[in-house]
């Protein structure tokens, strides 16, 4: 590590040696393994999370659930992409080199990175889209936000990026999904429950066994605000 001792007074730099370090130390087949969960395996992981939650919350709760859930996992992806547009100016701003064309040392797991390093576009967009299934979903939400912290360390690991691209880049995608997600579920949820209105959309909101489980139990007229009729009045009406 002949870099750290002439960058030893760089926190960021010395961090960035120590978990990179752990590459040199691992076998090869792990660093193979690294390299695709980092590059591609994490977020199809988040993909993954995205259905799974889909899935669940079209199958439990009240229609008005089912629709919240919804606009959520619609914001996730939508909120990743505006998120990585957002870092476009950013990185052509700070203009900052790879890691590895600065600091000699470095196991590089991924060849051919010629782009700017700060904000990392794999940071920025895991954790967009954790935030966004955390909205619909507080449960997969956190499994997601793991997923995306798990996408920071493996950009540190392969050699790609500095911890502090990574954390900007977590903070991005946070502030990205959270400052706009009022604005972004106000217009998608009228859109959402217009599909769930569809004779061909609804089944994308609400499962048909969850709709009809709802109407055996009454729970359909709760759930669009209509009171149920209260059992009994007529026959009180008719005594008096």
């Amino acid at each position: 590590m002949a870099g750290l001792a002439s960058d030893g007074s760089n926190p960021d730099v010395s961090l960035l040696y120590d978990i990179n370090g752990l590459a040199k130390a691992s076998p090869p087949w792990f660093d193979r393994v690294m390299e695709f969960v980092g590059e591609y395996g994490i977020m199809l992981g988040l993909v993954l999370v995205v259905l799974w939650c889909w899935w669940s919350i079209r199958r439990r709760g009240s229609l008005g659930d089912s629709v919240t859930g919804l606009v959520g996992l619609v914001w996730a992806p939508l909120a990743a992409g505006i998120a990585l547009l957002v870092n476009i100016p950013i990185r052509g701003f700070v203009e900052r080199p790879r890691p590895f064309k600065d600091h000699q040392g470095l196991e590089v797991l991924v060849a051919g990175k010629t782009d700017y390093s700060f904000v990392s576009d794999h940071a920025t967009m895991a954790m967009a889209i954790a935030v966004g299934v955390f909205v619909a979903s507080r449960r997969f939400g956190l499994a997601a936000i793991g997923l995306a912290l798990a996408e920071a360390f493996c950009r540190v690991y392969m050699g790609v990026h500095y911890p502090t691209d990574v954390v900007g880049g977590l903070a991005l995608g946070t502030a990205v999904a959270l400052l706009l997600a009022p604005l972004a579920l106000a217009l998608l949820t009228p859109v959402v429950s217009a599909v769930a209105r569809s004779p061909r959309g609804a089944r994308l909101v609400r499962s048909r066994r969850a709709a009809a489980r709802a109407a055996t139990a009454g729970t359909g007229a709760e759930a669009l605000g209509i009171p149920e009729p209260r059992h009994g009045s007529g026959e009180n009406d008719l005594a008096a």
